[in-house]
């Protein structure tokens, strides 16, 4: 995770089709450098290549682990970046901390848990 004693902000601004991310003032790095998730220009609003590079740039600066960030992008573009609606947005490291401790993550697929789910009702 981002230090800790430190919270950094990161920033959206649209210029026609042209979308630039900074994170404290500074370009976020797109990270092209992993290609498990895909290459894409920065986007935001909609579920797509551009916000779920978005989404894992963000996470991989913010946890500073990529293998965190690759498991953890996904859900963050779902309800997180695809809901920045507008041309300029910002999130801080404070906010994506607090998404992950009121967040839970269920490593099993729909019908594994709708079969445990009614199990318990049996």
């Amino acid at each position: 995770m981002a230090d800790s004693t430190k919270i950094s902000t990161y920033r959206g601004k649209r210029y026609g089709n042209l979308c630039l991310v900074t994170v404290d003032d500074s370009p976020l790095d797109r990270r092209l450098d992993i290609v498990a998730v895909p290459l894409a220009d920065f986007e935001w609003g909609y579920n797509g290549a551009g916000p779920a590079r978005l989404s894992f740039a963000i996470l991989a600066h913010y946890f500073r682990d990529d293998g965190k960030a690759i498991e953890a992008y996904r859900t963050f573009c779902d309800l997180v970046v695809s809901e920045f609606r507008e041309d300029d947005w910002s999130i801080t490291t404070k906010t994506i901390s607090g998404y992950f401790q009121s967040t839970v993550e269920v490593t099993m697929t729909l019908s594994e848990l709708l079969e445990r789910a009614r199990a318990l009702r049996e």
